[in-house]
């Protein structure tokens, strides 16, 4: 099943370093499942792999142009944030949705939970203009979906609890500079006979199984085979394959070039916490759950491994010290309006019974791994050395153990928020018991699973693709913190954590017109006048704009380790980022022509990223890709090639891309955008 180009990829066993050669021998490749051949081949324009908000952006653009659109999604509900990981609490800056420009399909999704709860708030959180049950966010997510396909005559394939599991990559004469996908082998799973539903079991029970071929006593699997609709003798490409995973699973199974973690210390990432890099430390992920503010109070069961992560939980500050700001922070559903209470300087409703909120709290349910024993998505070299980069070998990439530390974390954190009494930040007698709640579980919850937890985690940061090298990004493209954020780069900081020439080159590189002479040595870097917007691209495809948050790595293994730290530095590149653009480089990967990213995993550093990871900006980016792969199958080129050349401005079919996505309602830049204009009051 794996063509030629890609058995090419793997060296042999005997080439291999003495340590990882004894890991072979001694570790049977029980997980590198022989292949079976598909039950059934399923063809389509365009195949998109993930369907969370910007696969389903992606997807949704696509079939308003009639086209045939597989999705695959290893949950069973679309939406990603806003349904299975359970983050149905938008992320939105307050000046961007007070002039309400955001992609015409989020802004179509936002009206659709309006009309649907008679609000757009229905659980009056105070963190966002909109939190709603996470399951009520895939219905409606997928009747926008079914709408989209039939106002655009498109086709619609839906694949949930589907797997990707194997690629074929080829070289096709004369069409284009690198490689083609040209099918996908993906795993569907379905309960065995006599077996319950999915969603009962933990995500960490069965996630190895679904990505081996055999069925089990837990699943039967059917095998698809994912190939092109039509095959044209001139066409560059016969379909387009959209990587919208939430972990940037593509990426690493094709073995393109990425990133993952923290990226070293340059002019370009002058708040880098690592001088090297450090590709453990990623942001944490979340397995957010559903809890119910109720008259009485409740029993609660110390889970037994409560003890083992109590020492983590916290209010974090003292001006969030309250459980009921805590409560109200993403309630998701209210009956009722409480009275107002103010905490901290926050004003907001207290719960009344009925209130139903979820949880996602830094100090709380994050759970932050950091090191090479505990690191949640595991590198290239981790994935070589475990032969998931051997045929038949993905099983993808991450570490199960991790995500089952962190589902007993969650289930911890919500026993600590109802009958805790530690705080790790604040010390003792600050945190409370508070019995009148009780944990919404069961199929029909709002989570949707048995268990009550988020059906997938909550991923901040993934694989980050290396866009393609040119002559002004020899190293290949990448959207960094320079781009976007609104740091003071004159403080004494920046001035002793880089030498002299790399400082110069920073302030420089943000002074617009006068950065030439910042370099040449006529005006001092103290004089200098910084641009007060972000960077402009000439290839921009979308926009986005939230602050650059970070919910960092701790320092030791295991995370809730008593008196563990975040890692050192971590935050000093957090702060607010100007509005920002989506250039079409940042989603083109290098090596595979036909292959387009959406999400998390474009060409971002590891800063950067923590700007770009919200809603609005999954759908900005997912409805780019999407147009891309439409414009590029009707006008018969690459993607690569409306990028080609440094002179970006004067590409008429890129050109051409980008009034198609601006007359689509995706803009492409914000209001009285241009070098000489300032985004300031977009705050």
């Amino acid at each position: 099943m794996l063509s030629k180009i890609a058995n090419k990829r793997w060296k042999p066993l005997k080439s291999l370093p003495i340590g990882v050669l004894l890991l072979h021998l001694f570790t049977p490749f029980a997980d590198a499942t022989p292949p079976r051949e598909p039950e059934k081949t399923v063809d389509c324009d365009i195949l998109v792999v993930g369907g969370g908000l910007s696969g389903s952006a992606s997807a949704y653009e696509a079939l308003l142009s009639g086209k045939t659109v597989c999705m695959t999604e290893i949950t069973d509900w679309v939406g990603g944030q806003i349904s299975s990981q359970g983050t149905s609490a938008l992320d939105e800056r307050r000046t961007q949705r007070e002039k309400l420009f955001f992609p015409k399909g989020y802004l179509e999704f936002r009206e659709r939970i309006k009309d649907h709860y008679g609000k757009r708030n229905p659980g009056e959180c105070w963190v966002s203009g909109s939190c709603f049950l996470p399951r009520d966010g895939h219905q409606l997510l997928f009747q926008q979906l079914q709408d989209a396909a039939k106002k655009g005559k498109g086709t619609f394939k839906w694949f949930p609890s589907t797997v990707v599991k194997d690629l074929n990559i080829e070289t096709l004469p004369n069409r284009g500079s690198g490689t083609q996908i040209t099918s996908v082998i993906a795993i569907q799973h379905s309960p065995a006979k006599g077996t319950p539903p999915l969603n009962t079991e933990f995500l960490s029970r069965k996630i190895e199984d679904m990505y081996r071929y055999e069925n089990s006593s837990r699943f039967e699997k059917t095998i698809i085979r994912f190939v092109p609709k039509s095959k044209k003798t001139n066409q560059l490409a016969d379909w387009y394959v959209i990587e919208a995973t939430e972990t940037g699973e593509i990426i690493g199974l094709a073995d393109i070039p990425y990133r993952l973690g923290i990226d070293p210390k340059s002019y370009l990432e002058p708040s880098s916490s690592s001088v090297t890099g450090d590709p453990y430390c990623t942001q944490g992920f979340t397995y957010t759950f559903a809890m119910q503010e109720t008259d009485k109070p409740q029993t609660h069961e110390k889970p037994g491994y409560y003890d083992r992560y109590a020492p983590y939980f916290s209010y974090e500050l003292p001006r969030l010290a309250d459980f009921d700001l805590v409560f109200a922070y993403r309630r998701i559903y209210s009956p009722r309006l409480g009275n107002q209470k103010t905490f901290g300087g926050i004003t907001f409703n207290e719960p009344v019974p009925g209130d139903i909120s979820m949880q996602n709290w830094t100090w709380g349910n994050d759970y932050r791994p950091g090191t090479s024993r505990d690191n949640f998505i595991y590198t290239r070299d981790q994935l070589q050395q475990m032969g998931q980069l051997s045929p038949g070998g993905w099983m993808g990439g991450l570490r199960t153990e991790t995500l089952a530390r962190g589902e007993e974390h969650a289930l911890s954190y919500y026993y600590w928020l109802v009958e805790g009494t530690t705080d790790s930040q604040l010390g003792d007698g600050v945190k409370v018991p508070h019995p009148n709640n009780r944990y919404l579980s069961g199929l029909d919850s709002p989570m949707g699973t048995a268990h009550g937890l988020s059906k997938y985690p909550y991923i901040r940061e993934a694989r980050r693709i290396i866009g393609r090298p040119s002559l002004t990004f020899k190293d290949g493209f990448t959207v960094t913190e320079l781009d976007i954020s609104r740091q003071n780069y004159q403080s004494d900081f920046y001035r002793k954590n880089l030498s002299p020439d790399e400082y110069r080159r920073l302030i420089a590189t943000i002074s617009g017109l006068e950065g030439f002479s910042v370099l040449d040595g006529t005006l001092s870097p103290d004089k200098a006048v910084k641009r007060k917007r972000s960077t402009i691209y000439p290839d921009s495809v979308g926009i986005g704009h939230y602050a650059i948050d970070f919910h960092p790595c701790m320092t030791e293994s295991p995370p809730e380790k008593p008196g563990n730290t975040e890692k050192a530095g971590e935050r000093q590149g957090q702060g607010q980022a100007y509005p920002f653009e989506i250039p079409l480089r940042a989603i083109i990967p290098q090596k595979i022509d036909n292959l387009l990213v959406a999400g998390k995993s474009i060409a971002l550093s590891h800063i950067a990223a923590a700007a770009y990871r919200v809603h609005s900006f999954e759908w900005s980016s997912g409805a780019a890709a999407g147009i891309t792969a439409v414009f590029a199958l009707n006008n018969n080129v690459l993607p690569y090639q409306l990028v080609e050349g440094d002179f970006l401005a004067g590409n008429k079919q890129l050109q051409a891309l980008r009034r198609k996505l601006d007359e689509s309602g995706n803009p492409t830049m914000f209001p009285d955008t241009s070098i000489f204009q300032s985004t300031e009051d977009w705050y």
